[in-house]
């Protein structure tokens, strides 16, 4: 269910759906403007959309927005795609840069660890479609910003919630919240998660603590402050071959005794991640302004797969400094921004044998330093006829040194490998018509490059991908939102081309390693459509102003997301001599739909059915494989009611998956001997009580 003019976090119980204000803002390119006032395509899912699903993953909620795919290959491994951009991505999130609050998520080496947050805690999730490197770097998936919810203003709040499900799902969350008028507020969360798993292999254990804040130590000053400490553990029950996933899609991976299974080498992935960062904002006069972010990290991962046992301990830390102007040119109002942003890590990894889960000799050892940054200026002038011209660019720099500093191969002796990117400016020009006050029109060309992740550069096998370039990307895009019929229909509209120079792929070896390499070129074109209808609100009469009066939450809504995606590869000949250009792009699937009512009434009752809808994906470069498209059915429904102005209730139960459907939401790509399939949960229930006191 995407908000299409803007944000409105529901945090109260009595909200059951997320509404469209014509005043809210987004983020979009640093400047906060309103939605139909930003020349990009952005999509918005805030605390309303995540609560109408079960909050045990994030999934659903963010395959609301058209042009955007969150996959888990296992429970809470997760993986985001936006726009084509899975293609690369056999695990984790690349090619996509996150932002928590103002913290630079992604890390140094360009991968994001989204399975350390947890949904319940997530109130807005604000994604830009396409190129985004004039403003946040290096990229050509997109950006996609995260907070934290945060309370009303003027309100303390004490909550917790309990829930159950199938699969042996248990939840607990706890919060404590407090808000002055003036803004500033502290926000405490913790928040358990365990799961025996709907597969073998696949149970989960999460631990989640959050801590927001924000101050205000002068009348021009805010500062915020950010703590976020994640303690996980997941196992991982690996690809089936269609035969395997057909006859029993709940089995882990077998083995043999030459090559044993992931239950027999007890794949698995555990991490530790202490997060702290601090944001300040300094507003020197009615013009010029200031936002400057600091950052740390630090993380202990242990990882057996199906051949190693892999150990890294990372330390990383950076920042972000923006200066904003907001003045008048020749009489028209002109917003511009400059900065820059730096992240520097270290990583000492270390790969083992694997033995039964154990390990064993020593495959190599290498210390890896990464340092990156970019600097970046944007102007926003207000021209004449409703228009509004926008023009950036950012200057981008990346390094990578490798030190092994010994491998079985060469032990004792070691050496070091230096990666130094080409420096790459990356400029975006946007033009944007306000038709009417509620309807806006946009058209934009932007050019973004995504130089090789860490973990694509050295993967698990021990080599170095010394050839591997930097996919760079430009792409076109129109687009138009707005609202008709008295606000009752918003719609989002937007046509994309997004062409890709040596873009990557990923293949598997027969050990289930992921390896990488330069495909030659993609050519992505798609068309992506979102709506909503009010089509009934119930409206209580002020009693002193005749005629007039207010809505009281109750009513039905009707929304719907959908995507086309025409992708193919151009030039493009595999290691052995196939020739694959005009093939559909691997990972990505034609058509995508989602949709769902929303229906509430005064006295609390509450009902959000949703189906959704993927074709049939192609799971290998050649196109000889695919995974069968599905429809998807299900719902969430309860009583949610505040007693005495001070206690907060909310009671509810769900279904996912109805018609029992098997369907692989991650697939693994090109994966050796077609062991391309990841099952999906079949049919699954939860249910549980949120219990809070305000005052």
């Amino acid at each position: 269910m995407p908000t299409l003019r803007g944000w409105a976090q529901a945090t109260s119980p009595d909200t059951t759906a997320a509404h469209a204000l014509p005043a809210a803002t987004v983020v979009g390119y640093g400047q906060r403007l309103p939605l139909h006032r930003t020349a990009a395509g952005v999509g918005v899912v805030d605390a309303a959309v995540i609560r109408r699903f079960n909050e045990s993953s994030l999934a659903s909620a963010v395959n609301t927005l058209p042009g955007v795919r969150l996959e888990e290959r296992a429970t809470a491994s997760y993986r985001i795609s936006v726009r084509g951009s899975t293609l690369r991505s056999p695990f984790g999130v690349r090619n996509v840069k996150l932002y928590y609050f103002d913290i630079p998520f992604t890390e140094a080496n360009g991968t994001t660890p989204l399975n350390l947050l947890d949904p319940a805690q997530l109130g807005r999730i604000e994604v830009l479609k396409g190129p985004a490197g004039s403003v946040y770097g290096a990229g050509t998936g997109g950006v996609v910003r995260l907070e934290n919810r945060r309370p009303l203003p003027n309100q303390n709040r004490a909550q917790v919630g309990y829930s159950v499900g199938s699969f042996g799902l248990r939840r607990f969350t706890a919060t404590a919240e407090a808000s002055g008028r003036s803004g500033d507020y502290w926000r405490a969360q913790y928040a358990h998660q365990q799961l025996t798993g709907y597969r073998q292999q696949s149970a989960l254990r999460r631990e989640v603590f959050a801590v927001d804040g924000q101050l205000t130590p002068a009348a021009r000053q805010t500062l915020a402050l950010h703590a976020l400490y994640t303690d996980i553990y997941y196992q991982l029950p690996g690809g089936l071959t269609r035969a395997q996933y057909e006859q029993d899609p709940r089995q882990a991976r077998p083995g043999t005794a030459a090559a044993p299974g992931t239950v027999a080498q007890r794949a698995s992935y555990a991490s530790q991640t202490g997060l702290l960062g601090a944001t300040h904002e300094y507003q020197f006069s009615d013009k010029w302004r200031t936002t400057a972010t600091l950052y740390g990290r630090a993380s202990r991962i242990q990882t057996p797969y199906l051949v190693d046992w892999q150990r890294d301990a990372r330390l990383e830390g950076g920042g972000r400094l923006a200066l904003n102007y907001r003045g008048k040119l020749a009489g028209r109002v002109l917003r511009a921004q400059g900065g820059g942003e730096f992240q520097a890590a270290f990583v000492d990894s270390r790969s083992y044998q694997n033995v039964g889960g154990d390990p064993t000799t020593l495959r190599y050892d290498d210390e890896i330093t990464t340092r990156t940054g970019f600097a970046f200026a944007q102007a926003d002038y207000e021209l004449p006829a409703g228009l509004l011209l926008t023009a950036g660019a950012s200057y981008n720099r990346l390094r990578y040194q490798l030190a092994r500093v010994s491998s079985a191969a060469t032990n004792p002796g070691g050496y070091v490998v230096e990666q130094d990117f080409r420096p790459q400016v990356l400029p975006r020009v946007a033009l944007l018509k306000e038709i009417t006050p509620a309807i806006s029109a946009y058209a934009s060309v932007s050019s973004g490059y995504s130089p090789p992740t860490e973990a694509e550069l050295r993967p698990s096998d021990g080599t170095i991908s010394r050839d591997l370039q930097a996919e760079r990307g430009t792409s076109y895009e129109v687009g138009g939102r707005g609202t008709l019929a008295h606000e009752r229909l918003t719609f989002d509209v937007a046509l994309f081309d997004l062409e890709l120079r040596n873009t990557i792929v990923s293949r598997s070896n027969t050990q289930g390693v992921q390896l990488f390499a330069n495909s030659g070129n993609t050519r992505q074109r798609g068309a992506e459509v979102a709506a909503s209808y009010q089509l009934w609100q119930q409206v209580e009469l002020l009693p002193d102003v005749p005629d007039v009066g207010r809505t009281t939450g109750a009513g039905l809504r009707a929304w719907a997301s959908y995507a086309y995606n025409r992708f193919r590869f151009g030039s493009y000949e595999s290691a052995t001599g196939q020739q694959y250009g005009g093939n559909q792009l691997t990972g990505t699937a034609p058509h995508t739909l989602s949709a769902g009512l929303d229906f509430s009434e005064r006295w609390g009752f509450y009902f959000n059915p949703t189906l959704s809808h993927q074709s049939l994906i192609p799971l290998n470069d050649a196109n000889t494989d695919y995974a069968a498209g599905y429809w998807l059915f299900g719902g969430r429904g309860g009583w949610r009611r505040t007693v005495a102005q001070h206690l907060q209730l909310d009671l509810y139960a769900g279904v996912d998956n109805v018609g029992n459907r098997l369907y692989s939401l991650g697939n693994d790509l090109n994966a050796f001997g077609g062991r391309y399939f990841q099952p999906a949960p079949g049919r699954n229930y939860y249910g549980g009580v949120l219990l809070g006191w305000q005052w």
